[in-house]
């Protein structure tokens, strides 16, 4: 039987490592960020220049062992001088020079710099793609991701090439996370040490050409 025991480390060596990571990531202004951690789930606070900046400060975080869950509450400087409909031309921009993007099946909605994808996309990495695409246009304050996958048929052995995948993967402990199949929906459990290592069992699972939903219930744990 898998041992899916946790161990939770100390919240000032989680919250001291977490200003370390985000101190050493490029592209983040740390000394605007707080940092606040309980019980293994830390809060981010301050002020940062863009969405881009926000999204990328929670990454340095979540790959921190002993994070068990991120609270992000940093705000973006200043008033934006784009117009919804600025944004919505530059996301709109965005999408159709990106090649991995199939912008013909996504649309876009702006409201109150909030950006909504709507749609298709045929591969999980074309859905990622158009996000972090809209994700990094100026004056965007979030981005809701509602594009869907395509139906696609399954396939009997999903569940053991996914387990597969799991191994070949350096970051990723397999002893540690179960995987289950029903039709086309992948269901994880189990333990990780980090998000991060949660979040490459959750993408690890996507690439399989017979998923169309994955319900990640993996626990993060030291």
């Amino acid at each position: 039987m898998t041992d899916h025991s946790v161990h939770h480390r100390p919240d000032d060596e989680v919250k001291a490592d977490v200003e370390e990571e985000l101190d050493w990531t490029p592209g983040i202004e740390a000394a605007g960020i707080g940092v606040a951690v309980e019980d293994g789930v830390v809060t981010l606070t301050g002020q940062v220049g863009s969405h881009a900046e926000r999204v990328q400060a929670a990454r340095p975080a979540l790959r921190v062992t002993g994070v068990r869950g991120l609270a992000e509450e940093l705000d973006i400087r200043g008033p934006s001088v784009h117009t919804d409909a600025d944004i919505a031309s530059a996301v709109r921009a965005a999408l159709d020079a990106d090649a991995s993007v199939p912008s013909d099946t996504v649309d876009v909605q702006v409201r109150d710099r909030i950006v909504t994808l709507t749609g298709s996309a045929h591969w999980y990495f074309q859905r990622l793609a158009a996000v972090r695409d809209a994700e990094r246009v100026d004056g965007v304050q979030f981005v809701l991701d509602r594009l869907e996958l395509t139906p696609r048929p399954s396939a009997p052995d999903t569940e053991e090439r996914i387990r597969q995948a799991f191994v070949r993967n350096a970051e990723l402990d397999a002893d540690r996370i179960d995987v289950a199949v029903d039709g086309t929906t992948v269901t994880l459990t189990g333990t990780a040490r980090t998000w991060a290592e949660r979040r490459q069992a959750e993408i690890a699972a996507w690439r399989s050409p017979h998923v169309t939903a994955v319900e990640d219930h993996v626990v993060v744990g030291a």
